[in-house]
């Protein structure tokens, strides 16, 4: 499998995530954000929207992260990972949504605003509002449960993990989720949860 990954990217770290929990080997390619490398001629020849991730495995290119996820999950990880049944599927599947809108939409992108002063959509308040829907649909879960789905960890965690962790980048402070304060620490307490620095001694640049 190969990776192409921005270093700062949050949608990157949850692919290594799982990738190590997996304990699976993967080449590294890292994709230059601040000089543009993801908006490339080159670079949108394997992901139309350039962003990063990219996943390539078996000659086909996965340029999604929930996609990324789904597929290492059902081809090395098994049902604990990526459930079968329909309804269990669904479950999964609803956290991969929030991931991708509220969480993207809402966190993501008003801690970009804050860090970059780069405004995709809407005001910092118009995000954060966003954002705060997101971790309330998160705290009404992990208030009383220890993961997302099934009481064990799942890809649905990891989709959500990187941008809840940094909200407070985003000037949302986590204080008022007692619920998803302790789901975080339980994530990074895992044997083989990574850091997010990335050992750039093994990764190589895209060009």
């Amino acid at each position: 499998m190969r990776l192409y990954l921005g270093f700062e990217s949050g949608n990157s770290y949850k692919i290594r995530v799982l990738l190590s929990l997996l304990n699976l080997q993967c080449e590294i390619v890292t994709v230059n954000i601040a000089k543009h490398e993801h908006k490339s001629s080159l670079f949108r020849h394997l992901n139309p929207r350039g962003q990063v991730p990219v996943l390539e495995d078996k000659g086909r290119v996965f340029w999604d992260s929930s996609a990324a996820l789904v597929y290492i999950a059902g081809r090395f990880g098994g049902e604990a990972w990526l459930p079968r049944d329909p309804a269990d599927l669904a479950e999964v599947t609803q956290w991969l949504a929030l991931s991708g809108n509220e969480i993207q939409f809402g966190l993501q992108y008003a801690r970009r605003g804050v860090k970059r002063g780069r405004w995709i959509a809407g005001s910092l308040e118009e995000l954060q509002a966003i954002g705060r829907l997101g971790l309330e649909a998160l705290e009404s879960r992990l208030a009383a449960h220890p993961w997302l789905c099934f009481n064990r960890l799942t890809i649905a965690d990891i989709a959500c993990f990187p941008y809840v962790e940094q909200s407070p980048e985003a000037n949302i402070p986590l204080d008022p989720y007692p619920g998803i304060e302790a789901w975080l620490l339980r994530c990074r307490a895992l044997p083989h949860w990574p850091s997010r620095e990335v050992d750039r001694t093994v990764a190589i640049p895209f060009n």
